[in-house]
């Protein structure tokens, strides 16, 4: 529903998307072919160090049906089936992992004009329940998250925040780790026609008393060119540029320093997806 708020998780999203999106330090390819029949088919390999990790995964969609499969490097199958509409403003999920017969889980969105809810549950003996809620527009949500351990019977997370949406704005306040610390973020489109945008986080910690910042910006050079910055208190320093070289198929390459690791090289990284 383009009037209901986001989802809980989705508060304060698009400053971390600036902030940290297609950032990448290893070698990455992704392949991804699609058929007129709804098939979908993807292949990832990525080259960290000197280990390679790799998955291949399926995509079919039938109706408000999709059925995803992917099978990694250490032969560890995943499959995820996702029915929309199964009640009106419902869509739920199905997930599991082979070997892991621990890994079932089942999750439940609700969207409502004036709510968004989220739920999860494992299926096993001792599962693990999350839920999350958010009320209000798509201007401004107001909401939380729960998470519970059946298991050990205590709660892990439970965060809660507001976020303020508008053309060419957006700030979040979020309170999380248990309450243990507040981050607001913050994004401003400075001009639409260009794409230019800066955005900036801020954790404050209670127990150690500790602030820590992000900034960052993004610039199109051109319609097919995007360039992004990032800047942080622990003296780290990034950036990012991004190439559609033809239609739906990018080129990024991504370089990261450390001004407080003398002693250590620049982390550069690249990634290359191709959709013919």
């Amino acid at each position: 529903m383009a009037s209901c708020p986001a989802s809980f998780s989705d508060i304060g999203k698009k400053a971390k998307d600036l902030l940290t999106k297609d950032y990448n330090f290893d070698h990455k390819f992704t392949l991804s072919l699609l058929s007129s029949t709804g098939l979908g088919l993807t292949a990832t390999g990525l080259k960290r160090d000197q280990f390679f990790l790799g998955d291949i995964s399926t995509l079919y969609k039938s109706g408000n049906t999709i059925v995803d499969v992917k099978v990694d490097t250490y032969s560890n199958v995943s499959t995820k089936v996702t029915v929309s509409d199964i009640l009106p403003s419902t869509k739920a999920a199905i997930s599991f992992k082979i070997p892991d017969h621990k890994s079932g889980k089942l999750d439940v969105q609700y969207l409502h004009p004036h709510a968004a809810i989220d739920s999860s549950i494992g299926l096993n003996p001792t599962p693990l329940l999350e839920l999350s809620a958010a009320i209000g527009s798509k201007d401004l949500s107001l909401g939380g998250e729960v998470g519970f351990d059946t298991a050990s019977a205590s709660f892990t997370k439970f965060n809660a925040g507001i976020g303020l949406n508008k053309l060419d704005y957006s700030a979040a306040l979020l309170l999380t780790d248990k309450g243990q610390a507040l981050k607001a973020s913050y994004i401003h489109l400075v001009n639409p026609v260009n794409g230019t945008a800066v955005a900036a986080e801020m954790t404050h910690r209670f127990s150690t008393k500790e602030n820590s910042f992000t900034i960052g910006s993004s610039h199109a050079l051109d319609p097919l060119t995007v360039v992004k910055t990032r800047f942080s208190d622990n003296g780290k320093g990034a950036m990012l540029c991004q190439r559609e070289w033809r239609p739906k198929s990018l080129f990024t390459f991504s370089a990261e320093y450390d001004s407080k690791a003398n002693n250590a090289a620049p982390k550069l990284g690249l990634a290359l997806a191709l959709k013919p």
